[in-house]
């Protein structure tokens, strides 16, 4: 049993962001991935200790982000990242490859012992600013992952990439594409506003997890400590990130007190 999905099915599960420090190659790195891993390690760290679920590693200060593959250097400095993430705790740790580099985000988890990976673009077409993500991932996504034997990784798609227009698609609603992606394959999905820390509206939460059945959800972005228990349920948990951050900006460091707060929210709700 997968021990993300395993854990969902309880509910309630706080997944905490650590954001990677630039990769190399990216226009703002200025640290070598030995730095760049142990600062995510220690980050790691602090969530584990304060009572999270499991963690989430994102490469979100690579922006300017390419659409769909990331160099070489980038996937083996965020490999090493992840293992020492690893090495440092004993959660469930998921990855994200931006800008929806699904192919690199699984075979990181599978060689980092990562549990699931985010997934953006794995059904239905955008226009993102990183441009037209014109061909859905699922199909090369699930052939890739039996590949190379990952089919233990669990994969969380986004029902509607942050960041994006989705007017392609607007003649479906959004419990059809949730739907949807679930008949491509999904082992989950997640749930977002139209931004990083912008809150996903509640009834976008509560139809996508009234499609999903019995499949989990997870609310994607702007989820608060005092918003924690109106959107967990109808979902089984959230990703937070930016919240955890001091004055709740994404590119600053952790706070401990504003971690510390969720696992507060999560244990009374």
């Amino acid at each position: 049993m997968n021990p993300m999905l395993d854990r969902l099915r309880r509910g309630r599960v706080l997944i905490g962001m650590v954001h990677l420090g630039a990769l190399p190659g990216t226009p703002r790195a200025e640290f070598h991935p030995e730095t760049i891993a142990e600062h995510a390690a220690r980050e790691a760290l602090l969530l584990a200790d304060a009572g999270f679920d499991a963690v989430l590693i994102e490469n979100m200060h690579d922006r300017p982000y390419l659409r769909r593959r990331v160099g070489p250097e980038v996937i083996a400095a965020f490999a090493r990242a992840a293992f020492e993430v690893r090495q440092a705790i004993a959660l469930p740790i998921g990855v994200q490859v931006l800008a929806g580099d699904n192919h690199a985000a699984l075979a990181i988890a599978h060689a980092a012992g990562a549990c699931f990976i985010r997934a953006e673009g794995f059904a239905y077409a955008s226009v993102a600013d990183e441009g037209l993500l014109a061909r859905a991932d699922a199909g090369p996504l699930l052939r890739f992952r039996r590949a190379i034997g990952a089919t233990e990784v669990a994969i969380f798609a986004d029902v509607r990439k942050k960041h994006a227009a989705h007017a392609i698609t607007q003649d479906l609603d959004l419990a059809e594409e949730a739907r949807g992606h679930l008949f491509c394959g999904a082992d989950g999905l997640v749930v977002t506003g139209p931004a990083t820390a912008v809150p996903a509206a509640c009834g976008d939460i509560r139809r996508v997890a009234e499609a999903a059945g019995d499949a989990p959800v997870l609310v994607g972005s702007g989820v608060t400590p005092d918003s924690f228990r109106r959107v967990v349920p109808p979902a089984c948990g959230a990703i937070v990130g930016s919240a955890l951050k001091v004055d709740g900006g994404w590119m600053n460091a952790m706070d401990p007190a504003r971690v510390r707060a969720f696992v507060t929210a999560r244990d009374r709700t």
